[in-house]
């Protein structure tokens, strides 16, 4: 394989990942949007009587939410917390803490996919115009000035690198914020919810 074959290859191999971190980055952005869906639906009114049962002690009937809204987080979280609310405060507290914990990590699975290919797409694209531009300058000087417009075609097929790297990390950059900001709502939502549940015990 000569020098110009190697650059040529390079170029290819650029684009041939960009499209692969493209579908790769639908996939987690549709399956994401799906998770965060499914158990963020009607938080807004199921918040609202999750707390309105707590606040009058009635621990116990937190359940019912559970069965209702089985893919709901607040659901599950408030009959988790309600079926270890006999073992005490301190208890309590160290429980939700954990369990919160572990819905957190379950919403985070795969965005660390986004946060890679956001921060990474455009020095891939990058590195495409850099192999294009290698192949421009090899091209002149082998050619000379015979040779101007496959030069210019090959760098405006190296700048087209760049700009896909570019297209493809922005949507992704926005995806993964949207994400994280839904996720630091929840956390938010059951840190509320650990708070109303220990207050609660705290009355009695």
């Amino acid at each position: 394989m000569n020098f110009e074959s190697f650059i040529e290859y390079g170029e290819s191999a650029v684009f041939v990942i960009m499209i692969i971190a493209s579908i790769l980055a639908i996939a987690v952005v549709v399956e994401r949007a799906i998770v965060f869906t499914k158990n963020t639906k009607d938080s807004k009114s199921l918040l609202s009587e999750i707390i309105e049962t707590v606040r009058k002690g009635e621990l116990s009937e937190a359940h019912k939410f559970t069965e209702t809204h089985p893919e709901n987080v607040y659901a599950r979280f408030a009959g988790f917390s309600a079926e270890h609310s006999k073992k005490g405060k301190e208890s309590l507290g160290e429980l939700m803490e954990g369990k919160a914990i572990g819905e957190r990590v379950e919403f985070e699975t795969r965005l660390s996919i986004l946060n890679t290919l956001g921060n990474n797409a455009p020095f891939i694209g990058l590195l495409g115009t850099v192999f294009g531009v290698i192949n421009a300058f090899y091209r002149l000087g082998t050619l000379g000035n015979t040779g101007a417009d496959v030069v210019m075609r090959t760098i405006s097929t190296a700048l087209l690198a760049t700009a896909v790297g570019l297209a493809v990390a922005i949507p992704v950059v926005m995806a993964n914020n949207y994400f994280t900001r839904k996720l630091k709502i929840i956390q938010a939502n059951l840190d509320i919810l650990s708070r109303e549940f220990l207050a609660s015990l705290s009355r009695k």
